[in-house]
């Protein structure tokens, strides 16, 4: 089974940066699609996904983050960043690590046709 594990939230000030990380481990290595949702306190979880990436589709953003955020990788570490700059408050959510088997999920962005899902982790942008 495939694990997914985020790391490197936090707080920090608003215009500042944060850089999360999601090692994936188990099952047949890396998901084929990878991709950042975010759930702020109170609400359901974004149905789109922030950024996704795959061989096949490419890296793709949601309208709101473009320009701001990054999805990259490293594949020899089976890791996928998010790398986040001029942070707003706005922007304070719990972010999700997910992972897809094909590269559908992440054409698509949609959450509910992924597979697997990390734990989440607390991002807080303060004014």
């Amino acid at each position: 089974q495939v694990q997914l594990v985020e790391s490197g939230g936090g707080s920090v000030q608003a215009g500042g940066s944060l850089r999360l990380s999601c090692a994936a481990s188990g099952g047949a290595g890396r998901p084929y699609c990878l991709a950042w949702f975010r759930q702020v306190e109170g609400e359901d979880r974004e149905e789109y996904a922030l950024a996704s990436l795959s061989a096949t589709t490419g890296a793709r953003y949601a309208e709101s983050i473009k320009g701001r955020f990054i999805i990259t990788e490293d594949a020899a570490k089976n890791t996928v960043y998010l790398e986040m700059e001029n942070l707003k408050p706005e922007d304070s959510a719990k972010y999700y690590c997910a992972g897809g088997r094909t590269y559908y999920p992440c054409g698509s962005r949609i959450q509910r046709f992924f597979d697997y899902w990390g734990q989440g982790i607390q991002v807080t942008v303060s004014s």
